[in-house]
C-alpha cells in the first residue's frame, strides 16, 4: 500500500488513458476497481489485482475518488447521471478533452448533485502517466481535490490552477493549441526541404535545435501581451514577418507544396500591415486573434 494514500480508487472508461491511470493507481497501492462498457478492457487490470465492477454503481460505490476517462464530457454526463445519488458525498475527477464551457456545466451538474468536482487536463501520452515528463493540471473543488493529491501526483506532476472548474480545460487546449502549431510547422518544413532529397530525419535535427532556442521568445512576447504596448524594440517587426511569410509561400507553392497551414499566418499579418500596424511587433497577432472574426 501507498505510504501515503492507499485511498481506495475506482476508474471508469478503460481506453489507453484510463486503463494507464488505473495501471499507475494501482502499482502505487492503491485499491483500484474499474468499469467500462465492454468488460473485456478490464481483464488486464485484474490480473494486476483490480477488482471489475459489474455496473456503473457498483464501480462508483467502491470508492470515495472516482475518474472518469471517457471520450467526452456528453459521454460523462451519460454514463453517470443514472448513479449520481451513489456520487453524491463523493469526488470525481474527469478526465477527458473538451471545452471549459462544458467543464462548466459539468461541474454546475455536480455542485447541484453533492458531487466533489474536479477537471483535469492531461499533458501526457498513455505511455508517460506515471514517469517524469507527465503533468497533470486540475481545477475545481480544491476542497474535493486536495486529500487525493497524493493519490493524483502518481500520475503526473499535479498542478492546481483555481477554483474555476474550466481552467484545466482552458490550459489544456491553449498548450494543445501551441503544440499542433509547432509540429505543423515543422511538418511543413520537412516537406520544404524534402523536396530536394532532404531526409526528414536529418531536418528534424536542424528543427529541434532551432526551436527550442526560438522558445526563449514566448517570454518576450508575453511581456508585449501583458503590457498592451506592441511598440517594436530592435525586433522584427509584423511588416517583415509577413514579408517572410510571403516568401515562404511563393517558395512553398514553385515547389509543389500545399500552402494550407502558412498563408493563413501570411494573411493575418498582411491584415495587421493594412490595418496600419506593420511597425509593431509580432506579438500584435495576439490581438487580432483576441478581437475574433
Amino acid at each position: 500500500m501507498s505510504q501515503h494514500d492507499p485511498t481506495p480508487v475506482t476508474v471508469i472508461g478503460l481506453g489507453a488513458m484510463g486503463s494507464r491511470i488505473a495501471e499507475v493507481l494501482l502499482a502505487g497501492g492503491h485499491p483500484t476497481t474499474v468499469w467500462n462498457r465492454n468488460p473485456d478492457r478490464a481483464a488486464p487490470l485484474v490480473e494486476l489485482g483490480a477488482v471489475r465492477a459489474r455496473g456503473v454503481a457498483e464501480a462508483v460505490a467502491a470508492s470515495p475518488l472516482v475518474g472518469v476517462c471517457v471520450l467526452d464530457y456528453a459521454a460523462v454526463r451519460e454514463v453517470l447521471e443514472p448513479v449520481a445519488a451513489e456520487l453524491a458525498g463523493r469526488t470525481l475527477v474527469v478526465f477527458t478533452t473538451g471545452t471549459p464551457r462544458s467543464a462548466r456545466e459539468t461541474a454546475r451538474w455536480a455542485a447541484e448533485r453533492r458531487i466533489g468536482y474536479v477537471d483535469c487536463g492531461m499533458m501526457a501520452t498513455p505511455p508517460m502517466i506515471g514517469r517524469d515528463g507527465a503533468r497533470f493540471l486540475y481545477s475545481g473543488s480544491e476542497e474535493a481535490f486536495e486529500p487525493h493529491r497524493a493519490a493524483l501526483e502518481l500520475l503526473g506532476a499535479a498542478e492546481f490552477l483555481g477554483e474555476d472548474p474550466g481552467l484545466a480545460a482552458l490550459y489544456d487546449l491553449a498548450l494543445l493549441s501551441a503544440m499542433y502549431g509547432m509540429f505543423a510547422g515543422f511538418l511543413h518544413g520537412a516537406a520544404l526541404v524534402g523536396s530536394a532529397g532532404v531526409k526528414a530525419a536529418d531536418f528534424a535535427e536542424q528543427a529541434a535545435t532551432w526551436v527550442t532556442a526560438m522558445t526563449a521568445g514566448f517570454a518576450h512576447d508575453a511581456a508585449y501581451i501583458d503590457a498592451g504596448d506592441y511598440t517594436a524594440r530592435d525586433e522584427q517587426t509584423v511588416a517583415f514577418n509577413r514579408a517572410a511569410l510571403e516568401v515562404i509561400v511563393q517558395a512553398s507553392r514553385e515547389e509543389g507544396l500545399a500552402v494550407d497551414l502558412v498563408a493563413p499566418l501570411r494573411d493575418v499579418l498582411a491584415r495587421q500591415v493594412e490595418a496600419g500596424h506593420g511597425a509593431a511587433s509580432f506579438a500584435r497577432v495576439h490581438e487580432e486573434i483576441r478581437a475574433g472574426r
